[in-house]
C-alpha cells in the first residue's frame, strides 16, 4: 500500500472510533489528506511527516489559486492539523506541525458573498419560458428572497407557501416562517401555473425534477453553478452562497440581528453574528473605494 494512503487508512480508523465524527466529515478529511499527499508527492517529500509548515502554506495557497471556497480551505486546514497531532500521538512525527497554525475562526469560515449586482446578475439568468428555467428561476429567487437552507428548500410542499410567507422545516424538524418578497412569489406563481399544472395533493413536492421526482440539492446546486458561469461570476457560487448573501445585505441594510438569526434558523445568536465581520469588511472596502480621503 502506497504509504501516504497507509496513514491515512490508520488516522481515518482512529477518528471514526475515537472521535464520534460523522461519517460525511470523516469522508471530507480522507479527501483533504489525499489532495495534501498529492500535493507532497509533486515536491521532494517522501512521506507526511518530511513536510515543513511551508508544505502546509503552499498547500492552502495552491487550493487558494484553484479557487477553492473559503469554507473549504478552512475545513482542509482543521483536517491537516488533527491528522498532524494525530501522527504526533503515535510518535509517527517528530512535532505537531499544526500546532503552528491557528484554528479559522468561525466568521472566516463564510464563504464568498455576492454583491447586490451580481445577485442581480445570476438571477436574470433563467429563461422562464421552458418548464426549467421556470422551475429554476423560481429556485434562484425563493433562496435569495428567505435565505433558507438548499436541504429545506428541497423539502418544501406546495402547501408550506402562502402570498406572503413560507413554512420551513429546519434542523431538528423545528418549524419556522419566513416572510417572501413578491418578486419571489411571482416567479414561483408562474412556474406553477404555466409549467407545474394541476396538482391536487397540497403534500406534493413544490419542485420537481422533469421525471416529477422531488428534485435533489445535488441538481440545484449544479443548475446555480451552471447560471453562475452564464452570467460571468468570478466566484465560487453555490446555493449557500446566496444564503450568505441573503443575510450580508440584509444586515448592511439595517435589518436587525435577531429578526436574521431567526429567518436562519439558527439557535445560537454567535452564529449569525460572524455576519457582522463580514459585512464590517464591506464597508471598510466602500469607504476606501469611494470615499475623496481614504
Amino acid at each position: 500500500m502506497d504509504p501516504y494512503e497507509s496513514v491515512i487508512s490508520d488516522f481515518l480508523d482512529y477518528i471514526r472510533s475515537e472521535k464520534g465524527l460523522s461519517a460525511h466529515t470523516i469522508e471530507a478529511y480522507g479527501r483533504d489528506l489525499r489532495h495534501f499527499a498529492s500535493f507532497l508527492k509533486e515536491g521532494t517529500c517522501g512521506s507526511f511527516c518530511e513536510a515543513t509548515g511551508e508544505s502546509i502554506y503552499g498547500f492552502l495557497a495552491r487550493l487558494r489559486e484553484k479557487n477553492y471556497a473559503t469554507s473549504s480551505i478552512c475545513r482542509t486546514l482543521v483536517a491537516v492539523k488533527v491528522f498532524y497531532r494525530f501522527l504526533k500521538k503515535e510518535g509517527l512525527a517528530p512535532i505537531d506541525l499544526g500546532r503552528y497554525f491557528e484554528t479559522p475562526k468561525m466568521w472566516q469560515l463564510i464563504p464568498e458573498v455576492m454583491t447586490m449586482s451580481e445577485v442581480d446578475q445570476l438571477l436574470a439568468q433563467p429563461q422562464t419560458d421552458d418548464f426549467i428555467g421556470s422551475r429554476d428561476k423560481a429556485i434562484l429567487e425563493l433562496l435569495y428572497a428567505t435565505g433558507m437552507r438548499v436541504s429545506e428548500m428541497c423539502s418544501l410542499r406546495i402547501n408550506d407557501l402562502s402570498d406572503s410567507f413560507v413554512k420551513v422545516k429546519g434542523k431538528g424538524r423545528k418549524e419556522r416562517l419566513i416572510p417572501v418578497g413578491r418578486r419571489a412569489i411571482e416567479a414561483i406563481d408562474h412556474y406553477l401555473i404555466h409549467f407545474r399544472g394541476k396538482v391536487d395533493d397540497p403534500d406534493a413536492p413544490l419542485f420537481i425534477s422533469q421525471k416529477g421526482k422531488r428534485i435533489h440539492r445535488i441538481s440545484v446546486w449544479s443548475r446555480i453553478r451552471s447560471y453562475a458561469k452564464s452570467a460571468q461570476i468570478d466566484k465560487a457560487i453555490s446555493p449557500h452562497t446566496l444564503r450568505h448573501s441573503f443575510a450580508t445585505h440584509l444586515l448592511e441594510n439595517g435589518a436587525d440581528l435577531r429578526l436574521i438569526q431567526d429567518m436562519l434558523g439558527h439557535e445560537d445568536i454567535g452564529t449569525t453574528d460572524r455576519y457582522t465581520h463580514l459585512a464590517n469588511s464591506h464597508v471598510k472596502t466602500a469607504f476606501q473605494t469611494f470615499h475623496p480621503r481614504p
